[in-house]
């Protein structure tokens, strides 16, 4: 059975940055390299309104001809979001990242964000489990206990 994203939360922590909309971009790329993360969850009064990934600053400040400093979050911050909860199993949100073409799922309960999950976080916890599965399968072939 696939590990749910409470125990990955578990294991590294429900910490989550995050930046306002009204923030200039310069402002998250310093919070970005300070925490040595690729992306900032974007909060309005306690209320997640967007993701600021790398990935956006690449293509919609730096190809689009935006400055850092000048440009506002909100302008360049991707919207539309996919979220998961605790109870959310590691295949269900590879499922989600992979269909959607997304690399950080803000995990929501009751409304609040309480975490988030990246790819990095899925993958690992994904080969995990499968050296696991691996490994109990390699006794049982040798009968070990």
């Amino acid at each position: 059975m696939s590990k749910s994203i409470a125990q990955i939360l578990k294991l590294k922590g429900s910490e989550v940055w995050h930046i306002a909309p009204d923030a200039k971009v310069y402002d998250a790329l310093v919070l970005m390299s300070e925490k040595g993360v690729g992306a900032l969850v974007v909060m309005e009064d306690d209320r997640v309104v967007g993701m600021f990934t790398e990935r956006d600053h690449a293509r919609k400040v730096d190809l689009g001809g935006r400055c850092s400093q000048k440009a506002f979050v909100r302008q360049v911050m991707t919207e539309v979001l996919y979220y998961i909860t605790p109870e959310t199993t590691v295949d269900e949100a590879m499922a989600i990242v992979t269909e959607n073409r997304c690399r950080h799922l803000p995990v929501m309960e009751n409304g609040q964000l309480v975490g988030l999950a990246s790819i990095g976080d899925l993958v690992k916890a994904s080969l995990d489990e499968k050296d696991f599965v691996i490994k109990e399968l390699k006794k049982y072939i040798k009968g070990v206990p």
